[in-house]
């Protein structure tokens, strides 16, 4: 594939204004060109950018406008979001980019109660979290283990339940290797203390401050007084010296000052355990906000090359935690942003639904969101035809994405709706359904590809009245070899599953009764199975809704590759990177469906002009009425009124088959005369009309105290321990080999345990 090369105008120190008709013009500032393509690393492009504007790498964003759109900045943020930009100029020679400075966080807010209980939240700019694991707390302050949760009650509560491996709950101190494997990053920290005098804008830095300069200098301390307005801290190497003392300057002031200090060390330095999860924060956040998959392995080794400092597993994982926390904002207070974030989807997007349910004790519960672009397209311009799923989210919180997909004129996949809910129960398959119900306006039957477990196939029927529910296939064929397990070999369950496939697939009645006696004679258990589960909801054959030959659910990858990279975000930031997600899909096609040609969709003209090529191998016999003879292979007929062929494919896929066209030919007539409406060009672009539109920050809310107006929502319950479950994408157990005897040929064994020898 050939690479795509543009121009990068890179625009700095300049300012954004609004014209009259909302859109966007950028004024003054310098401006420079970069040559980028679509190999190039983000990185590598924001370093250069930081480079030729001589500015800090972590302290700007880099932003740009779609093409023809000049309302909505577009942020990049990773490598995936470089490609995308690159290609959405791919016609441009050049494109134009922004270089955003952003504001340093809000210091630490110091003014708080004596007590040390009493702390911020892990959201703020730079949160004084618990004390550092070397240092012994003279104060009457309780000794909190580091494998323990961190659950500090007071006015600001910090929210660090994290979720540990049980491996990695033996904790040790951070400790420092020898000063002559120390690495040179320490050494710039020596001089950060330099004596009575010096002062800090908050208490929060001078922490920091000293933890930097006794990583430098090689020694351990201990704090005798530790609280919002003064730090007086010891060696704490037994008889040692050295002390300093540092307090407010008045009481109406935050900023702190050292009034005493003893420099003098006697203990050489030989208590070398320092450091703190909230400086391996401060350390590793830059490198996390470029390198989101920052392995905590991968942070031990880069803290002992660059620091010198030996940290183990979890020193490393909670240090990431706090970073991610501070990066991202706070997981617990995006629930309480919910209130706002629903509103403010319906207001900004008009004829959305957006709405969400608690639990009796106000933890969160369910969130439906279905965009009023993904419900006008769905009914304007898609087939009758919905596929439900479900994927599990790898978020701090218990949590699974239902969606809602359809497939569009392309037979590609398009977005309508969305729900995170805390569990897949039956109730919240219903609850979902209901809001999805409530938000189409359409009085169509509609047909369902959908599990039929979990409570759907209750919930379509008595929700959707008059739908039809056609049973996927995946899970239907997963469940089968899970009732089986164990009683077949892996080559016979491999055929048992073709069988199943070509019976669903086959067109006819007679046809798939014939699949199934072959079933019969190699398991009366599994034919039984199979025609006790309804094949009324899953057989081409037998099957009275339009499927348009769509067998299974799993249509929403698209929804699984969004929620995997964003799963880990809190769960505002996580509607908003699908919103931005299908903002940018139906930009992209809606662009580029205005270039077709044709009077159908590429892959539909695709498939029409592969059924006219077998035309000419068929005769057709004329008759009087409607109806046809088409001779070929076989002898098929074609009913033109009732859009109807003996072959089924015609009534399957919604195109004329090749018997159909032989007919249309004959009459004179256009076989595109006869295809859905559905797969037209015009319908397509029907489906992209609308425009998702953005939505204000969330920080909006807390800034404007919004929260405090309207119902609390607190976070579900917490994930547990250990890996979330996959999605499956495959029929991985039934494709496991299973032990067979290489002498008897029987299961379940092999010939050193064969009984038959013995």
């Amino acid at each position: 594939m050939a690479t795509k090369k543009i121009i990068a105008i890179c625009q700095s120190g300049g300012e954004f204004q609004t014209e009259n008709d909302g859109s966007l013009s950028y004024r003054g500032g310098d401006a420079h060109a970069i040559d980028i393509d679509d190999q190039m690393k983000f990185s590598d492009f924001k370093m250069e950018v930081a480079e030729m504007f001589n500015c800090s790498f972590g302290a700007m964003s880099i932003k740009y406008f779609l093409p023809g759109n000049r309302k909505t900045l577009i942020t990049v943020s990773n490598d995936k979001d470089l490609e995308r930009m690159i290609k959405f100029h791919g016609d441009s020679i050049t494109a134009d980019v922004y270089i955003v400075m952003e504001e340093n966080g809000a210091d630490d807010v110091s003014n708080m109660s004596d007590s040390r209980s009493s702390r911020t939240t892990l959201s703020e700019a730079v949160p004084p979290l618990e004390l550092p694991l070397d240092v012994v707390d003279d104060t009457t302050q309780p000794n909190i283990p580091l494998g323990a949760p961190l659950d500090i009650d007071g006015p600001n509560h910090i929210d660090a339940h994290f979720n540990l491996p049980p491996e990695v709950l033996s904790v040790r101190p951070l400790s420092v290797v020898p000063y002559e494997k120390h690495a040179k990053a320490a050494e710039q920290w020596q001089d950060t203390i330099t004596g009575v005098g010096q002062r800090f804008s908050t208490v929060h830095e001078f922490r920091e401050t000293l933890r930097k300069y006794a990583i430098a200098h090689q020694f351990a301390f201990k704090y005798k007084k530790n609280d919002s307005h003064r730090v007086t801290v010891k060696c704490k190497a037994e008889g040692c010296p050295w002390r300093i003392h540092a307090s407010r300057l008045s009481a109406t002031q935050l900023s702190i000052c050292i009034k005493t200090m003893n420099p003098t060390h006697t203990c050489g330095g030989s208590a070398v355990t320092v450091g703190h999860q909230s400086w391996v924060a401060s350390i590793i956040k830059e490198k996390l906000k470029i390198f989101p998959d920052y392995k905590p392995k991968d942070i031990v080794n880069d803290i002992k090359q660059e620091y010198g400092i030996q940290l183990n597993y979890c020193q490393a994982w909670r240090g990431k935690e706090i970073a991610k926390e501070q990066l991202q904002g706070s997981y617990k207070d995006a629930y309480g942003q919910l209130p706002f974030l629903c509103d403010k989807i319906m207001e900004t997007n008009p004829g959305s639904l957006a709405t969400f349910t608690t639990k009796e004790d106000s933890s969160f519960q369910r969130l439906f969101i279905a965009f009023h672009a993904s419900l006008s397209g769905f009914v304007q311009g898609c087939r009758p035809l919905l596929f439900l799923d479900s994927i599990p989210l790898k978020s701090k919180y218990q949590g699974i994405l239902l969606t809602a997909t359809a497939a569009d004129g392309n037979d590609s996949v398009f977005p309508v709706a969305f729900a995170f809910v805390d569990a897949e129960t039956n109730d919240n398959w219903h609850w979902f359904l209901s809001q999805l119900k409530s938000a189409l306006s359409t009085s169509c039957p509609l047909t369902f590809v959908a599990d039929r477990q979990k409570g759907l196939r209750e919930s379509i029927s008595e929700i959707f009245k008059d739908s039809y529910h056609g049973y996927c296939l995946h899970y239907l064929t997963e469940q089968l070899i899970r009732d089986l397990k164990g009683q077949f070999s892996r080559d016979v369950k491999g055929i048992m599953i073709e069988d199943l496939y070509r019976a669903a697939f086959a067109p006819r009645p007679e046809e798939f009764h014939k699949i199934t006696e072959g079933i019969k004679s190699l398991s009366l258990e599994a034919y039984n199975w199979i025609m006790q589960s309804e094949p009324q909801n899953w057989a081409n054959s037998l099957f009275q809704g339009a499927r348009y030959n769509h067998m299974k659910s799993n249509f929403g990858e698209l929804f699984y590759s969004w929620a995997s990279d964003a799963d880990e975000l809190p769960i505002t930031q996580m509607v908003d990177v699908i919103r931005g997600e299908i903002m940018e899909l139906i930009y992209f096609r809606r662009t580029d469906s205005d270039q077709w040609l044709t009077r159908l969709t590429p892959s539909m003209e695709e498939k029409l002009e592969k059924e006219s090529l077998k035309v000419s191998a068929l005769q057709v016999q004329l008759t009087t009425g409607s109806e046809f003879e088409v001779q070929g292979e076989s002898t098929e007929v074609v009913d033109m009124d009732g859009w109807d062929c003996s072959c089924k494919g015609w009534q399957l896929t919604g195109l004329p088959c090749c018997h159909a066209i032989a007919v249309i030919n004959c009459i004179g007539r256009s076989p595109y005369d006869y295809c859905s409406r559905y797969f037209s060009t015009e319908s397509y672009r029907l489906t992209y009309a609308e425009s998702v539109k953005p939505i204000p920050d969330m920080d909006w809310a807390m800034q404007n105290d919004y929260s405090e107006a309207v119902m609390t929502v607190t976070p579900p319950t917490r994930r547990p321990p250990g890996r979330p479950t996959t999605k499956k994408v495959g029929l991985q157990e039934a494709m496991k080999r299973q032990l067979q005897c290489s002498k008897c040929k029987g299961l379940g064994h092999n010939k050193a345990t064969c009984k038959e020898l013995l």
